[in-house]
């Protein structure tokens, strides 16, 4: 008999290496973005306040449509006893937000591993093998399945559906896509539908069948997301009903930024796939979803590979080594580029750990403006007393000096009756260069931490000072 060692190997070894990447990316990168800023705070304050409504940040800072908490809620509820067990010993909050990104990457990657088993049992564990180097190998994948945004949340409920299609459950597929569609994003009915009308036009399903089986679940769902998320917002609502008639109905959605139609092959694919981008063009049909299009990558990885003795062969055989080297050289930068991209959160991070005045109980305000919020601060991040944290926007800069904040975190380099105490760098733009590295990472003050003149004891401290 083998080892178990070798056993267990066998079966997790895939899921460990995917699962430590995702980790490694949590803990050296662990802020968040404005994206990601509803379901962060929620779960926080899910966490922290529990049926404490008044005090959730949703009521305070809405945004511009209703998200769902169900999403929040699931993550919590798997994160709880790990935060139950920080409180137990007193850990700063920051924790965490470890804590909820690795619960959301554990529920992402476990269902990633079901379309990867239905993928093995069904083109082999050459095709697998392949299918698992070209995901550890795209930075964005690993690194957005811990990062709790609407489509990273309905990406989990999308790998079963594949999972489920290839198998040969196809309303299972089609129940997993309505899931999605009706709770986290209702643009996946863009999805939904030309698989439905595909499975359909094949006789995979019935119509009759179809209609039954989808609207109890269409229904369910629908009366899952109202139940729950009219208790959070105090208000009757489906959350994703009012995103599609926000996006859809109104058409407001180019209100908050817009890309040409180009952009999804000349830029969003590429920097995902990246070395799978032109592989999965050896198979004739494209599904819109990076599993898939990895699925295919690997089909055609495995083809080349197969073939590789062979002269013509042999060529594309070593162009496909020198895309995975070229993958892993952007996946470096595109990481180190997203170490220098929060600056917001690393700035909260370093007051805190110079900021604070020894023997001193008097509260301490920082005020936080939204750039630095939108570029890695959440209340994960926030500590208890002697500091307080305010958000409050539309203060001209003029106004701060009458203003009794201890600290400002903002993106302006001089304000009013403060001084600059230390700046933070943050990524601006790479640039080629003619020598080693070839690629330069160039930084520059992107957020400006400033203390008030009037409080002596911020003023007699040394500070690294702002150049």
């Amino acid at each position: 008999m083998a080892p178990k060692s070798s056993t267990f190997l066998e079966r997790y070894g895939y899921d460990l290496l995917l699962g430590s990447i995702a980790a490694f990316y949590v803990i050296m990168i662990p802020y968040t973005k404005v994206e990601e800023s509803f379901n962060v705070q929620a779960m926080h304050d899910i966490l922290y306040y529990r049926h404490h409504l008044d005090n959730y940040d949703h009521l305070e800072f809405p945004g511009v449509v209703p998200r769902t908490f169900i999403g929040a809620l699931l993550v919590s509820i798997l994160a709880s006893p790990l935060i139950l067990a920080m409180k137990l010993l007193h850990l700063p909050k920051i924790y965490g937000l470890f804590a909820v990104r690795m619960a959301l990457g554990c529920i992402i990657l476990s269902m990633l591993r079901f379309f990867r088993l239905q993928v093995r049992d069904k083109f082999g564990n050459h095709v697998e093998a392949f299918l698992v180097i070209l995901t550890a190998l795209q930075f964005h994948l690993l690194f957005y399945c811990t990062r709790p945004l609407p489509n990273i949340l309905a990406f989990g409920a999308v790998n079963l559906a594949y999972g489920h299609w290839l198998k040969g459950n196809f309303y299972a597929a089609l129940n997993c896509l309505i899931f999605a569609t009706i709770i986290f994003r209702c643009d996946m009915l863009l999805l939904l539908g030309p698989l439905g009308l595909m499975l359909l036009l094949t006789k995979s399903i019935s119509l009759w069948k179809a209609l039954k089986r989808c609207i109890g679940m269409a229904l369910l769902c629908i009366g899952l997301t109202i139940f729950v998320d009219s208790i959070m917002w105090k208000r009757i609502l489906w959350p994703e009903f009012e995103v599609f008639w926000f996006n859809s109905v109104l058409n407001r959605s180019s209100e908050w930024g817009t890309h040409p139609f180009h952009w999804y092959f000349t830029s969003a694919l590429p920097r995902s796939l990246l070395v799978a981008y032109p592989l999965f063009l050896e198979l004739r049909f494209i599904i819109s979803a990076v599993p898939i299009f990895n699925l295919s990558a690997a089909i055609g990885a495995t083809r080349i590979y197969n073939n590789r003795k062979k002269n013509f062969w042999k060529l594309l055989y070593f162009i496909m080594l020198g895309l995975l080297l070229i993958s892993v050289g952007f996946t470096i930068i595109t990481f180190m580029a997203s170490l220098e991209n929060y600056p917001g959160g690393h700035a909260l991070k370093d007051l805190h750990q110079i900021g604070r005045l020894a023997n001193n109980t008097n509260e301490q305000w920082v005020h936080i403006d939204p750039f630095s919020a939108m570029n890695g601060i959440s209340r994960f991040c926030e500590y208890d007393f002697p500091w307080r944290y305010s958000k409050e926007e539309g203060i001209p800069l003029q106004e701060f000096c009458h203003r009794n904040f201890t600290y400002l975190i903002n993106e302006h380099p001089t304000v009013d009756g403060f001084k600059c105490l230390f700046t933070i760098n943050g990524f601006s733009r790479a640039r080629l260069q003619a020598r080693f590295p070839p690629v330069l990472l160039v930084k520059e003050p992107k957020v400006y931490i400033h203390g008030n003149i009037l409080n002596k004891d911020v003023m007699d401290r040394n500070w690294p000072g702002c150049w």
